[in-house]
């Protein structure tokens, strides 16, 4: 602070005493996240709110107070800060100077994505991931969208997991559930109007965390998955908390407006260690 206060600029003095501030205030939402959290696994032990007051040296009116209104702790599955979702971009195939542009249903899946993370207290903005795929997956609240036909590094980090994976023959892509010897093709191949998709958390390539991953079949699988964070949160979180895991989705969807209509688990969630 007191280098800040000695900037000569007030224009840089300002700007990075505003940026200082968000992070405080990310930092201190985050604070409260994991002490709420800590008072849950409390009282899952099977103490009153009267009895935490105690230990914790202040009132019961309180301990209920932050139980009740501090951020929900499944919100650190999504991430922390202001989340970023990086998704797959397609090139155009008919303009002079094409770009990387996103397919309809990915974006409605990141407004969906939006919303849900709203509802947690977090806010989002998205990337599109430029041709070749390359993007720097070494950062906090990393969300990715994208298959690994779009992008040969994510394609390459998906290579460390041991349990599930894409895999792509004559007839196109398929999930593989390694561990349980079977392959899952999209129903929608055969016309139908479900889908599978890949959640899971992958390894940053910096070895210091990990990110949130998202990739169906087709584009549908993604609004899948999105969808079933969004009735699912909570539990999801207390399995695995922010540790690194993968499974499968599956998904119906109406076939005319696309939407979504249920989601469910397709298989264990599997973790790096065996678990």
């Amino acid at each position: 602070m007191d280098k800040l206060a000695e900037l000569a600029d007030p224009t840089t003095r300002a700007k990075e005493a505003g940026d200082l501030l968000v992070r405080h205030q990310q930092i201190v939402g985050e604070l409260s996240r994991i002490r709420r959290e800590a008072l849950e696994e409390l009282a899952a032990q099977g103490m009153t709110q009267t009895q935490i007051a105690e230990l914790l040296g202040t009132t019961r009116a309180r301990i209920g107070q932050i139980l009740s209104s501090g951020p929900r702790p499944e919100r650190a599955l999504l991430g922390f800060g202001t989340l970023t979702v990086a998704l797959g971009g397609k090139i155009e195939g008919d303009k002079q100077n094409p770009g990387p542009v996103v397919a309809q249903e990915d974006f409605v899946a990141y407004e969906n994505l939006r919303d849900l993370a709203q509802t947690v207290g977090l806010s989002t903005r998205y990337e599109v991931i430029s041709a070749g795929g390359a993007l720097n997956v070494n950062r906090e609240g990393l969300i990715v969208i994208c298959g690994p036909r779009l992008s040969s590094m994510i394609a390459q980090i998906l290579a460390s997991d041991p349990h599930l994976a894409f895999e792509e023959d004559d007839s196109g892509w398929y999930l593989v559930d390694k561990q349980a010897g079977r392959i899952y093709r999209s129903p929608i191949d055969d016309g139908q109007s479900a889908d599978y998709a890949y959640l899971g958390r992958l390894p940053r390539l910096d070895g210091r965390g990990s990110f949130l991953y998202i990739a169906g079949i087709h584009a549908a699988g993604a609004a899948g998955v999105i969808h079933y964070l969004a009735n699912n949160l909570a539990d999801l979180y207390r399995e695995v908390k922010k540790r690194r895991f993968s499974t499968l989705i599956a998904c119906t969807f109406d076939p005319k407006t696309r939407e979504v209509e249920s989601s469910e688990m397709l298989t264990p969630i599997y973790r790096p260690d065996g678990a």
